[in-house]
């Protein structure tokens, strides 16, 4: 990672790795929260809080991060458990939200996910769609702190990454949540600030 970065220009501090813990079993994550990591991304709320339960009251740096969707009859328990959301996408989920912070308090960061390859499959505001989708999560109160996308797995990731920047550098927002295991090198010569690896990390499963 460092090298990456160093590679395109940036520094060492400039982007973070989060260590994708969804489906791993707790004997294969121990050692790696031991070694120091503190930054997660799990993909479903019950089994993260199932997870990571009791955790908590011994890392108190630890960050965790909701990656996967998210339905709407999770978004209470997602609010009070998460440090960060990143796949708000749909504006169903950022009204919700926002009705769940304000009677919570609780303000964990939020990201927009955005379905860069505009895929059938994939979750995500589309490209086009994304800048009205921005306007109206604060016209719900929403702060949002970053982007996050899933590039298409065939052909070149560099475009995709490239056009995530754009919409977040025309919209003002500094965090990019792009790159994992298999293209986190070139997601950070495009400026990502979050990578998310997982089977670097643990494995295959």
């Amino acid at each position: 990672m460092h090298k990456a970065l160093k590679a395109a220009g940036r520094a060492p501090d400039a982007a973070y790795l989060t260590a994708v813990s969804k489906n791993q079993p707790w004997e294969v994550i121990a050692p790696v929260l031991a070694a120091g990591q503190r930054r997660f991304g799990e993909n479903r709320v019950q089994e993260a809080m199932t997870r990571w339960d009791g955790v908590r009251e011994n890392y108190s740096d630890l960050e965790l991060r909701l990656i996967g969707p998210l339905q709407s009859n999770k978004a209470a328990e997602a609010v009070a458990f998460f440090d960060v959301i990143e796949s708000i996408d749909r504006d169903k989920i950022a009204r919700v939200i926002a009705e769940e912070i304000q009677k919570q308090g609780r303000h964990p960061t939020l990201y927009v996910q955005v379905n860069i390859g505009e895929e059938e499959q994939k979750a995500g505001v589309l490209p086009l769609e994304a800048d009205g989708f921005l306007r109206a999560c604060a016209d719900y109160g929403l702060k949002i702190d970053g982007l996050m996308c899933i590039p298409p797995v065939e052909g070149p990731r560099g475009p995709y990454f490239a056009l995530l920047k754009k919409i977040a550098d025309r919209n003002g927002i500094a965090h990019l949540s792009m790159g994992m295991s298999d293209d986190f090198e070139t997601a950070l010569a495009f400026g990502s600030t979050e990578i998310r690896v997982g089977s670097a990390i643990f494995g295959s499963r």
